[in-house]
């Protein structure tokens, strides 16, 4: 590892998520590094947001339009997913929201109306009640992030869930992705819980802060499953 650039890297990160995130991000790329990429980390923050009715864009990203896509055919070649991961989700029935300007890809957004097979860890994500769907992979190209791609893309998501009568949408994002972090703040997400899944070959461990809390696995048949209830549908019990 290059050592300069690395602590750089690493500091950036403690700065920007504190030093417990930052500290796990370092561990990640280490763990990543000395065994050559089969052990991994990931961190999530679990976050459920209202499907709002206000633009998010107001008078920007007029120029943007936002395809939804429908099969694996229809991303092109130079589409940032391995093709197979592409084909995975759609056998699950998820769905591609895309912004381009000028045919230019400026980022995505995937959604489903029922649960999920994470296809980064073993887990599956279960958004309850039914007037609840699941968001994943929310992804701005780099040389977009500080565009109005991010809003128009929620902007289309908020309008085409609001038509299927979504109230809210869950997800998952990396504590140690900032940048989503804080785009998921401002569009008013509500964090429900956390995950930290370690991955060691076939084996992987996961301890959460919701159910089921603890999970070991070794083979791809075993995996936790988070039923993940709105605030909203939260408050309505303890009352």
């Amino acid at each position: 590892m290059p050592g300069t650039t690395m602590k750089m890297r690493i500091d950036h990160t403690v700065r920007q998520l504190g030093w417990f995130n930052g500290c796990l991000y370092a561990l990640d790329l280490f763990i990543r590094w000395s065994s050559g990429g089969r052990w991994r980390l990931y961190k999530y923050r679990l976050v459920a947001q209202a499907v709002g009715r206000a633009t998010l864009c107001g008078r920007r990203g007029t120029g943007i339009e936002v395809r939804l896509l429908r099969a694996p055919v229809e991303h092109g070649h130079d589409f940032p997913r391995r093709a197979d991961v592409v084909a995975q989700r759609y056998r699950q029935g998820t769905q591609c929201l895309a912004a381009y300007r000028a045919n230019e890809l400026l980022g995505f957004l995937w959604f489903t109306l029922g649960p999920y097979q994470e296809d980064e860890v073993r887990a599956r994500f279960i958004p309850v009640p039914a007037h609840a769907a699941w968001d994943f992979d929310v992804n701005v190209l780099p040389a977009h992030q500080f565009g109005p791609a991010f809003a128009r893309l929620w902007d289309e998501a908020n309008q085409l869930l609001r038509a299927r009568g979504v109230y809210w949408s869950c997800s998952r994002i990396s504590a140690f992705n900032a940048a989503s972090l804080s785009a998921h703040r401002r569009i008013g997400g509500v964090e429900l819980g956390g995950a930290l899944f370690l991955c060691c070959g076939q084996w992987q461990w996961m301890v959460a802060s919701l159910a089921p809390y603890l999970h070991l696995s070794r083979k791809p048949t075993s995996y936790p499953q988070f039923r993940l209830e709105p605030p909203c549908c939260i408050s309505k019990k303890s009352n």
